[in-house]
């Protein structure tokens, strides 16, 4: 049974200033004020949630989705169109929300608990968990409008998670949070879902931290629902979306806002290509079982002594996931004036089937950056022959191992 059902929802805004003195005088004498435009947020989106489910919202800025969970927590309702909620909501939508500033952490948390339906006793049994939850220790009796906003984002997730209401949902709050305290947020999300009872609503752009949550992923774009479907699936979309449409598979004298003149260095990046792979106009294909090969055109003005060359691959998010550098061969490496041709082959790694940039960073012997760029050619990876088709989500690379099974 849904226990969230959004259909045909439509939400607008009126774009231009407010209504001033002015335009109220006009409208009194019968002066009719220009049109306004209307902004549409949010435009015939429907889809519904069962109990149990994750679920992760996911597109660019400006895509709906915080509209979306305001609209889902009752903060705001839709211009057309119909929400129905089933259950206690606990929204985690932006820094702050939910919380008095003059108020304690710890009356924060009696205040926000009472308010989703705990008692007294109740409270009082679970205040100590929260508290050392939180990582907020003796600043727990300090005002919160003296805490940063990470502090502020701990304490509201604390308070949310350790209630666990029927309905959790999360905007990209999380993201302000320190490191270790996302890890923990991360374990406790998934003790949540494995609480059939308990219903939870992601907002996020690390996808691959979605991918290892969520049980399906809903895409986001201009206000529409584009996509709704597994994880891996929504993932896959949203990383051909990221990338151009048509992105280069080579540059060849692309000079234009490609040199940086460090004093005696000005260097071209002339050509970099991506060799031995299968066009498909869209990408250069390759497989996970495949060698990536690279050569790199440089013209050089003047001799640069002692380079390092950085080649990487990195994931349509911009995180490398390895890098090779000329600093791994036992001699100095010197470009010469005029033309310099450097091939390199990156040997077979077992990438996670995707879309991956290539890119290059140039250094003197300084380590000073004569040139820096990414993405400047998208790879497909493909399965390989020799790896099964339905490999498990939610990782970025796969490792040969001996498997020695006894039944």
């Amino acid at each position: 049974m849904a226990i969230i059902e959004v259909e045909h929802v439509t939400k607008e805004y009126r774009l231009g200033a407010m209504q001033s003195l002015k335009t109220i005088a006009g409208r009194m004498i019968g002066r009719v004020p220009p049109e306004s435009n209307n902004f549409k947020a949010l435009d015939d989106v429907s889809f519904s949630i069962e109990r149990g489910e994750v679920v992760g919202i996911i597109g660019h800025n400006g895509a709906g989705k915080s509209t979306l969970l305001k609209m889902l927590s009752r903060i705001t309702t839709p211009t057309s169109g119909r929400i129905s909620v089933k259950g206690k909501i606990a929204p985690l939508i932006e820094v702050g929300a939910g919380l008095v500033g003059d108020m304690t952490g710890r009356e924060n948390i009696y205040l926000n608990a009472t308010i989703l339906g705990l008692s007294r006793k109740e409270i009082d049994a679970k205040v100590d968990e929260i508290i050392e939850f939180s990582d907020l220790g003796k600043f727990i009796d300090t005002p919160i409008k003296r805490y940063s906003s990470g502090m502020q984002v701990k304490l509201g997730f604390s308070i949310a998670t350790a209630i666990i209401p029927d309905i959790l949902i999360i905007d990209e709050v999380l993201a302000v949070g320190d490191a270790a305290f996302q890890r923990k947020c991360i374990d406790r999300m998934e003790g949540i879902k494995n609480d059939p009872t308990r219903t939870l609503l992601i907002v996020g752009h690390n996808i691959r931290q979605l991918e290892r949550i969520c049980d399906r992923m809903l895409l986001m774009d201009h206000g529409r629902l584009i996509a709704d479907d597994k994880p891996s699936m929504i993932s896959s979309l949203f990383y051909q979306k990221t990338t151009d449409s048509r992105p280069n598979k080579s540059i060849t004298n692309n000079t234009a806002g490609n040199d940086e003149d460090i004093g005696e260095v000005n260097i071209s990046l002339q050509h970099l290509n991506v060799e031995k792979g299968i066009s498909d106009n869209e990408y250069l294909v390759i497989s996970t079982d495949d060698p990536v090969h690279i050569q790199i055109k440089i013209q050089a003005q003047h001799k640069v002594n002692d380079v390092e060359i950085n080649i990487g691959l990195h994931n349509p998010e911009l995180i490398f996931l390895s890098k090779s550098s000329s600093r791994m061969i036992s001699r100095v490496f010197d470009l010469i004036p005029g033309l310099n041709i450097i091939n390199v082959i990156l040997p077979p790694t077992r990438y996670a089937p995707g879309i991956y940039g290539v890119g290059i960073g140039i250094y003197d012997r300084l380590r000073r950056s004569i040139f820096s760029s990414t993405g400047m050619i998208w790879l497909q990876i493909n399965v390989g022959d020799r790896i099964f088709t339905d490999l498990p989500q939610g990782t970025l690379t796969y490792s040969d191992a001996e498997w020695n099974i006894t039944t």
